[in-house]
């Protein structure tokens, strides 16, 4: 069963810094009614993590879940909830021609960026994508690691002024950016 609440706690396995970002972002969105409250996901429970942990999805998505289950960030970005995730898998099966290493044994999707599917790798636990291409992804030579794991993806990469750059923001979409907004009102980006 989800939880759509705040999760202003210490008993998550994510870390203290993961867990005080997001509840920035969840209180600067309880305060932003302009900002499309869907931005955010939930948070996932002992029991459905456990049910997809036996289903063979990775701990550390699962672990980053319990903090936040997905996020919209924007309309390029988007890090997936455990439900979108095991419905997406499929971006993980071998693609005929591609020199990727696709393999749902290697690989878990965890989210899109410009139309370029984005994964975990399950045995090093790096997020792994070929953003340059977008959509023409499987067309890589290979892939680029964009972080050594989610937590830092998501704190680095996306909860920050690094996220204009990877959704390739221009200054004249800046405004209209609900992520963007959202981070600056929690602080995490100028």
């Amino acid at each position: 069963m989800k939880s759509s609440g705040s999760r202003m706690t210490g008993a998550s396995p994510g870390s203290s810094r993961l867990i005080a970002t997001v509840d920035a972002l969840r209180l600067a969105l309880a305060e932003s009614p302009d900002v499309l409250s869907f931005t955010l996901g939930g948070t996932i429970d002992e029991e459905t993590a456990a049910a997809a942990e036996a289903y063979g999805v990775p701990r550390e998505f699962l672990d980053f879940c319990r903090v936040l289950d997905g996020a919209s960030c924007g309309p390029s970005v988007r890090l997936f909830g455990l439900e979108e995730a095991e419905e997406t898998q499929f971006y993980c099966e071998p693609v005929i021609d591609s020199p990727l290493e696709l393999s749902p044994e290697k690989l878990f999707c965890i989210g899109m960026i410009n139309q370029a599917a984005v994964f975990l790798d399950r045995a090093g636990g790096g997020v792994l994508g070929a953003l340059d291409i977008g959509a023409d992804w499987p067309d890589a030579e290979r892939f680029e690691q964009l972080a050594p794991g989610l937590e830092t993806f998501f704190l680095e990469r996306l909860a920050t002024e690094e996220y204009v750059r990877l959704a390739s923001i221009d200054d004249e979409s800046a405004e209209y950016d609900d992520w963007l907004k959202l981070l600056r009102r929690a602080g995490l980006a100028g």
